[in-house]
């Protein structure tokens, strides 16, 4: 970010936008207002969007073929809680004047790459200036198999509690840019910065869990955080074992240097894995599905009749947890 676009808007979106569209015909090359799109007989249109604002949800120093990733994975994200296919995207960006051509070209690398792995396609959308933080905003659209969504809302008393991967690398990751965390070796600092820089949507995941899921939710505010938004919308309680929960290598390495960030860990956020509810009678399931996917899936908890979360040590001993996850305003 470094000096003002050479290029004018229409100029801009020719340039680094126009080529991402060419793989849906209904976008018409982002030269009309709007796109035209198909559903799949028998689907139901997915929407979902997401923003990041320069210094609230990333650095502004990041690479921004990584800022363009992570805009991708936060929704797509969304689409792999609901078990649903995303198919296209609409960009909005508002430019500050540091932001020139160089960087434009990274990010826009950053989006064909993300588009080729995920297999999604830009449709349109719009950018302005601001005198603002760089602000971009993306709006994700797919389709699911009528009937077959994930929601929150489903977890049922006795219900076991899931995850995927491990919890807490990004907001470590985060610590470690600020320079907060000390005594790591290499290999472990490098994988907590991946993990907040290139979050990974686990797309797979959440279409395997449609109809063996009561419920799901990413884990994007912090884990105690996602779990509550599950127990309120399902009516349920939950009972959250934190020495089950993941860690890497990394993560358990920053631990064993500072107990105290098991806090990060439970309320950080910015993992992007699946938090799920499954029926007792079909947690069998599970260990032949983590196999499959080669993605580890550990249960952390169970749900009950209640309401809130109750996080407990080793002992059996409720930890007080101040603040529950991430909150924007």
């Amino acid at each position: 970010m470094t000096g003002k676009p050479k290029t004018g808007e229409f100029e801009r979106i020719a340039r680094f936008f126009a080529p991402l569209s060419k793989p849906e015909s209904g976008a018409f090359s982002l030269s009309d207002d709007a796109a035209v799109l198909d559903l799949s007989a028998g689907h139901r249109l997915v929407a979902a969007s997401d923003t990041l604002v320069e210094g609230v949800h990333f650095f502004g120093d990041d690479p921004a073929a990584d800022i363009a990733l992570k805009l991708l994975a936060v929704n797509l994200s969304d689409f792999a809680a609901m078990g649903a296919c995303p198919k296209t995207y609409l960009l909005n960006i508002a430019l500050p004047d540091s932001i020139d051509d160089n960087w434009l070209k990274a990010f826009s690398s950053g989006l064909a790459q993300g588009q080729g792995q995920y297999r999604v396609t830009l449709v349109g959308g719009d950018s302005v200036s601001t005198h603002g933080p760089l602000t971009l905003s993306l709006t994700l659209l797919g389709e699911i198999p009528e009937g077959r969504e994930l929601r929150r809302s489903g977890a049922r008393d006795g219900d076991l509690i899931f995850v995927s991967g491990t919890i807490g690398d990004a907001a470590l990751g985060v610590k470690l840019r600020r320079g907060m965390l000390d005594g790591l070796v290499d290999e472990d600092r490098a994988w907590l910065l991946e993990r907040y820089l290139r979050p990974i949507p686990r797309l797979a995941l959440g279409r395997a869990l449609s109809g063996l899921a009561s419920a799901a939710i990413d884990i994007s505010d912090g884990l105690v955080s996602d779990l509550m938004h599950i127990c309120r919308a399902s009516g349920l309680a939950a009972e959250l074992a934190a020495p089950a929960v993941p860690l890497s290598d990394g993560g358990r390495a920053a631990l064993e240097a500072d107990p105290a960030l098991v806090e990060t860990v439970l309320t950080g956020g910015d993992d992007y894995e699946l938090l799920f509810a499954v029926p007792q009678d079909r947690a069998g399931e599970i260990g032949p599905l983590a196999s499959k996917l080669d993605l580890p899936l550990t249960r952390i908890g169970h749900f009950r009749a209640g309401e809130g979360v109750r996080v407990i040590d080793a002992m059996g001993d409720e930890i007080e947890i101040p603040s529950p996850g991430y909150r924007h305003f």
